[in-house]
C-alpha cells in the first residue's frame, strides 16, 4: 500500500475527503464526475489516488470500483464522521427537493462566459434551509446577485412571507424567475460592472451571490452588496467561493480583497454548496458569511472592470479588442461632420447627449447593446459588436431589437464590419423621439403613465427585457 500511504500522506490533516473517496470505491462503481462532486476533492487529487489504486480497481461502463476481492484489505482506511443536520433537514423536503430538481433543469443552460456552474438541487434547498434557520427572514428584505442556480425560489418556497429581490446580467434567467416565480420575487436588469440599480440600492438586509470566483469578480460583487445593504453594520453578506486546496493562494488572494472591502468573516462554511462540473475545486465551494464595518460604507463606490470572469471574452486574461477595430465605429459615428466622441461601456448615468458616440462593445454578453441604445442619447450611435451577438443572429432577433428602439434610433446593422469577428450598429436619432426612451434614467413613476406598480421605482434601463413590451408602444 506503499503507493496509497504516499497519495493519502500529501494531503496531510485535510485528507478527508480521500478517504470518502476510498469508501464510495469500496461500495460500489462511480464515475470520476461523480467522485469529485460527492467528496468535494479537487479532479486531481481524485486521479492521483485512483493511480495509487490501479493494480485493484475495475473498470466498466458504470465507472470505477474497487474490485470485490479486495475491498477487506482498504478497511482500514476510514475515519468517523458525525451526521450533517443540514442533510437531513434536505432529506425530510423529498417533495420540494423533486419540485427545485425540475425548475432547475430546466433553467437556461448555463453560460461559460458569465461563469456560470449550476448548484445542485440539494444546494439551492440548503441554502434556503440555513438562511430561515439563521434570520428572521419574515421581516428582512434579501437580495440576490445574480440567481441562475433559482435559491431565490427555494427561499420563496422554504418562507413565502420573505421580500425577495434578484438583479442579474442574464435577462433568460428574469424571464424564467418572473415566469416560475408567478412575480412574487421582484426581478431587475444590473451588470454590477455599470452600477446597482437605485431601486435596489440601501434596501436590504441580507445579500447572497454566487460571484465569479475572481478576485476582481468577488470584490466588484461584495462592494455592491455593501452598496445593497440598508444599515451595512448591521446587515449580512453571503457570499459562494471556491478555490482548489492544492492552490491556497487563490483563496489568500480573494480573502485580501473582501478584508480590503471591510468585511469581517463571521464565518466561513466549507464545502457547503456543491455543483455539477467545476472538478477543479473539487465541485464545491464554501459559504463565507461576512458582516460589513464602517470602512466597507465607503468602499462601494468602486468602478467595476469589465475583465471579472475567467472564461470568455470579459475573462481577466483577456487580451481585448485588437487596437484599430473601433477606428470603423469612429469614422461612421462622424459621418456628416458630426462632432465625434469616445465613450467607455455604461449605462447608469445620463450622460451629455452629444452629436455622435462610438463605442467598443466587442466583449457584450449580449444585454449591453440594448442597454446602451436605451441609455445613452447622442444624435448617432457607433457600436462595435461581436459578429455573433444574439441581437445580429437572425432575422427575428435583429426585428426585435429594431421594434424595441424604433420610436428612438433608426437602426443601421452593419455584420461583417470591419471584419468578419465583429459588427457595427449604427443608430440615428429618429426626428420625435420617444420622451421616454429619452428619459432612461428617471424612475419610471415619474417618467411614465400608468406603468405597472411592481415597475414604478426602476428605470427604464434596469427594466427586465422581457418586460419592456409593457411600456413601449409598437
Amino acid at each position: 500500500m506503499t503507493a496509497l500511504d504516499d497519495a493519502l500522506a500529501a494531503h496531510g490533516a485535510a485528507v478527508r475527503p480521500l478517504y470518502e473517496v476510498l469508501a464510495l470505491l469500496r461500495s460500489g462503481s462511480y464515475e470520476l464526475a461523480d467522485l469529485v462532486r460527492l467528496t468535494a476533492a479537487p479532479r486531481r487529487s481524485i486521479e492521483d489516488l485512483l493511480a495509487a489504486l490501479e493494480p485493484d480497481l475495475e473498470r466498466s461502463a458504470a465507472g470505477v470500483r474497487i474490485a470485490p476481492h479486495a475491498r477487506a484489505a482498504y478497511t482500514p482506511y476510514s475515519l468517523p464522521s458525525l451526521p450533517d443536520p443540514l442533510e437531513a433537514a434536505v432529506a425530510a423536503q423529498p417533495a420540494l427537493l423533486t419540485m427545485l430538481a425540475e425548475r432547475i433543469a430546466a433553467v437556461p443552460p448555463p453560460l461559460a462566459a458569465l461563469d456560470h456552474v449550476q448548484a445542485t438541487p440539494e444546494t439551492v434547498l440548503r441554502r434556503a434551509l440555513w438562511l430561515n434557520s439563521r434570520y428572521d427572514l419574515r421581516r428582512g428584505k434579501v437580495l440576490f446577485l445574480g440567481d441562475h442556480d433559482l435559491t431565490s425560489l427555494a427561499v420563496r418556497a422554504v418562507c413565502p412571507e420573505a421580500e425577495l429581490s434578484v438583479v442579474d446580467l442574464d435577462e433568460r434567467v428574469l424571464s424564467y424567475l418572473d415566469t416560475t416565480g408567478e412575480r412574487t420575487i421582484f426581478t431587475a436588469h444590473a451588470d454590477l460592472r455599470v452600477g446597482l440599480p437605485p431601486a435596489l440600492t440601501g434596501k436590504a438586509d441580507l445579500v447572497f451571490s454566487d460571484p465569479p470566483y475572481t478576485p476582481e469578480g468577488m470584490g466588484l460583487f461584495a462592494a455592491r452588496a455593501v452598496q445593497a445593504l440598508r444599515e451595512p453594520t448591521e446587515g449580512r453578506i453571503l457570499l459562494a467561493y471556491g478555490y482548489s486546496p492544492r492552490h491556497p493562494a487563490l483563496g489568500a488572494q480573494v480573502q485580501r480583497s473582501l478584508a480590503t472591502l471591510g468585511l469581517t468573516f463571521e464565518a466561513i462554511l466549507p464545502d457547503f454548496n456543491r455543483y455539477t462540473g467545476a472538478q477543479a475545486i473539487g465541485s464545491a465551494a464554501d459559504l463565507y458569511v461576512c458582516q460589513p464595518t464602517a470602512k466597507a460604507k465607503k468602499s462601494f463606490a468602486r468602478k467595476g472592470s469589465s475583465a471579472i470572469y475567467t472564461h470568455g471574452p470579459q475573462s481577466v486574461e483577456s487580451a481585448g479588442t485588437k487596437p484599430g477595430l473601433l477606428a470603423a465605429a469612429r469614422e461612421i459615428a462622424s459621418e456628416g461632420g458630426l462632432a465625434l466622441e469616445t465613450r467607455p461601456v455604461g449605462w447608469a448615468t445620463s450622460g451629455p447627449e452629444g452629436d455622435a458616440v462610438a463605442m467598443d462593445l466587442s466583449a457584450d454578453p449580449g444585454p449591453w447593446l440594448l442597454r446602451t441604445l436605451l441609455g445613452t442619447n447622442a444624435r448617432r450611435l457607433a457600436l462595435l459588436l461581436p459578429n455573433n451577438h444574439p441581437d445580429l443572429a437572425d432575422a427575428a432577433a435583429q426585428a426585435a431589437l429594431t421594434t424595441l428602439v424604433a420610436d428612438k434610433y433608426r437602426l443601421r446593422l452593419l455584420r461583417s464590419t470591419p471584419d468578419n469577428r465583429h459588427a457595427i450598429v449604427a443608430a440615428d436619432l429618429v426626428d420625435r423621439p420617444s420622451e421616454l426612451l429619452t428619459r432612461a434614467h428617471a424612475r419610471l413613476a415619474n417618467a411614465a403613465l400608468n406603468v405597472p406598480e411592481d415597475l414604478a421605482d426602476l428605470r427604464l434601463v434596469d427594466v427586465p427585457r422581457h418586460r419592456l413590451a409593457e411600456l413601449l408602444p409598437g
